[in-house]
């Protein structure tokens, strides 16, 4: 903390220093100029003829004298703007964001000698996505680690080699790294490779949320509805911090099951907050978990997107963990269901009939079930085809705690 003080200190002490010679050259070239008419009106006085007696004649010179004096000014401040623009250009330069290569260590137990001979060697696939693949990595030391390898560059792409884009990217990992918050994945390192990221997370063995989700609709896997909404909270909370409490405000760009990662505790954690948007080959119109104003001709547009977008992928996710269904299932195609699990659920809901879309292996005791009634109302309002209409995850944090106690 100490550091970052310093740092901040001496920046700010560099900024103001910056500022000040800027404006000490100022003054230093209008007196340079000023001196300079100075010294040509004297000697245009002094080389004046004795003639020059008249009233007109003397006009006329006294006009020369003062548009000298005043190209002389203009032509100094010009100067002295056009040399402060280059020194800020200069200055700029020095301190963009370096690209770094190597490994980028963030945690004390991670050594970049052990993270590298760790990462050339061969490991255990963990599952792939359009944007990379996820490895089970064990350091040196004993350490297992997560790794999550980013291709975001499709070979023939003119990005794959601009160090604009890289940079870019490496200041939202400079961002991730720097999240604190015990619904989220920490960033405990990464590498930058010529064509690539890999990013260093702690190892959940649990899984994400979609792995549990389909042990569950294979039998394999019993989730209670307490721990669901325990769940559903943990989801909310970590959207809640990065909404209200980050400045700038941060935006996830694609929530789903499977970035919603589970420890041991089955405690949820958000993971690759806000690395979406730099990533130009994820698919997000097949996920189902998308906000509808994002999508044009069927393609994604991030300038939309807003935390209302991030609310509505919430909502997908509590009605998941509702309904036990994945969104893209075939029974959301038919006509009858309304052709998404929003639809569906809002249908059910206006019906009266919104028991029928909660999971039968969780539906029990009847307090329990006015609860699921009550978050069955949430998603739905959460699903809402307006952005306006949903709420914040502000909001949605008493709404769901005031449900069950925790």
């Amino acid at each position: 903390m100490t550091l970052v003080f310093v740092c901040g200190f001496v920046a700010s002490m560099e900024k103001r220093s910056c500022t000040l010679s800027l404006l000490l050259l100022l003054l230093l070239c209008f007196h340079l100029t000023t001196v300079q008419c100075e010294g040509r009106l004297i000697r245009h006085l002094s080389s004046l003829p004795p003639s020059l007696s008249t009233p007109q004649e003397f006009k006329i010179g006294f006009k020369r004298i003062i548009l000298s004096i005043a190209l002389g000014i203009l032509t100094g401040l010009i100067g002295a703007i056009l040399f402060a623009l280059l020194i800020k250009f200069a200055v700029q330069y020095m301190n963009q964001t370096p690209i770094l290569k190597g490994p980028v260590i963030f945690s004390p137990k991670i050594s970049a000698k052990t993270l590298q001979s760790a990462l050339s060697t061969e490991n255990q696939l963990l599952g792939s996505s359009s944007n990379g693949k996820y490895y089970k990595t064990v350091l040196d030391n004993g350490l297992t680690v997560a790794v999550k390898v980013l291709e975001p560059f499709d070979n023939g792409s003119p990005e794959r080699h601009s160090k604009s884009v890289k940079r870019r990217i490496q200041q939202e990992l400079e961002i991730l790294a720097s999240l604190r918050h015990r619904h989220l994945m920490s960033l405990r390192a990464y590498v930058r490779e010529s064509d690539r990221f890999s990013l260093v997370y702690d190892y959940m063995p649990t899984g994400s949320l979609e792995d549990a989700m389909n042990r569950v609709r294979g039998n394999q896997l019993q989730l209670g509805w307490d721990v669901r909404l325990r769940i559903a909270v943990g989801v909310i909370k970590g959207l809640q911090y990065l909404h209200f409490t980050c400045i700038p405000q941060i935006l996830h760009y694609n929530l789903k099951p499977t970035n919603v990662m589970l420890d041991a505790e089955l405690e949820p954690r958000l993971a690759d907050c806000g690395l979406a948007k730099l990533m130009p080959n994820i698919d997000r119109a097949t996920s189902g978990y998308g906000a509808p104003e994002c999508f044009e001709n069927c393609s994604f547009n991030s300038n939309r997107y807003t935390d209302k977008s991030d609310i509505f992928s919430f909502g997908m996710i509590l009605g998941v963990l509702l309904t036990g269904r994945d969104p893209t299932d075939p029974f959301f195609g038919e006509a009858a269901s309304g052709g998404s699990l929003g639809q569906w659920l809002r249908h059910l809901q206006q019906a009266g009939e919104a028991r029928e879309a909660l999971d039968k292996s969780i539906v029990g005791e009847e307090v329990e079930e006015d609860e699921m009634l009550m978050a069955v109302r949430i998603a739905v309002v959460c699903l809402s085809d307006l952005p306006a209409d949903r709420p914040s995850s502000d909001e949605l944090v008493p709404m769901l705690t005031q449900l069950h106690s925790f």
